[in-house]
This record gives C-alpha cells, structure tokens and sequence, in this order.
C-alpha cells in the first residue's frame, strides 16, 4: 500500500481524534488484529521487559490503563510525515513531545507502531 498524504492527513486527523475522546473501540479499529506495538512505556505499564506487545487484546488491556491513568489525556497533532507504506505522526501528549512511526499492511491497517518520547 503505497501512502499519499491525504490518506495520512485522513488517519492523523481520525486517529488523534480517537485518541482525545478516549474511544478506545476506535483507536483500536486503525490496527490490524494482529499488529505489534513498541514504546518504552509498554516496560513500565505493562511489566513487558522487552517494550512489544503483540495482538489487539494485549494493546487494548495496555491502551485502557494509560487512558485510566491519564484523564486528561489530550494530544496535539504537531506533523505528519509520510513513509512508504508508512507515515510518522508526531504529537504534543501528556509527557511533551512525542512521534509514532506506523507501518500499514494492504488492508490500510497499522501492522506495526512504534511510539517515541522525549
């Protein structure tokens, strides 16, 4: 799947906005079933030495206790930057800056993320 940049203006503006209404059914829709998500949070949050977790049942459980720990969880859109088959959404978010680099299977779906802080 080749990437355009309305497609990502698209996703960025769907996926944000999922994300500022903590509708985590809609957050989720973005991914694949069985995609893999990395952060150095997944460490701490999840008790996940290795930062990956695998499959939406394992990010959801993680997703729903970030949300429960941020309330107030708000993001700003700041760019969005297109790859192939990729794009990398970078973010004002509860700790400061941040980026997540997805990677898209021929379905449209996020196959792989991979989240970045400050």
């Amino acid at each position: 799947m080749m990437i355009d940049k309305t497609f990502a203006a698209q996703f960025a503006a769907d996926w944000i906005g999922a994300w500022n209404q903590h509708d985590l059914e809609r957050i989720l829709a973005h991914y694949a079933e069985d995609f893999e998500m990395a952060s150095p949070v997944i460490i701490k949050l999840a008790d996940e030495p290795s930062g990956v977790l695998k499959g939406k049942p394992a990010v959801a459980r993680y997703w729903s206790q970030a949300l429960a720990l941020f309330p107030d969880l708000y993001f700003e859109l700041t760019a969005t930057l297109v790859g192939v088959n990729s794009i990398t959404l970078c973010y004002q978010g509860v700790s400061g800056a941040a980026a997540e680099v997805l990677h898209f299977n021929a379905e449209g779906k996020v196959a792989r993320a991979f989240a970045h802080y400050l």
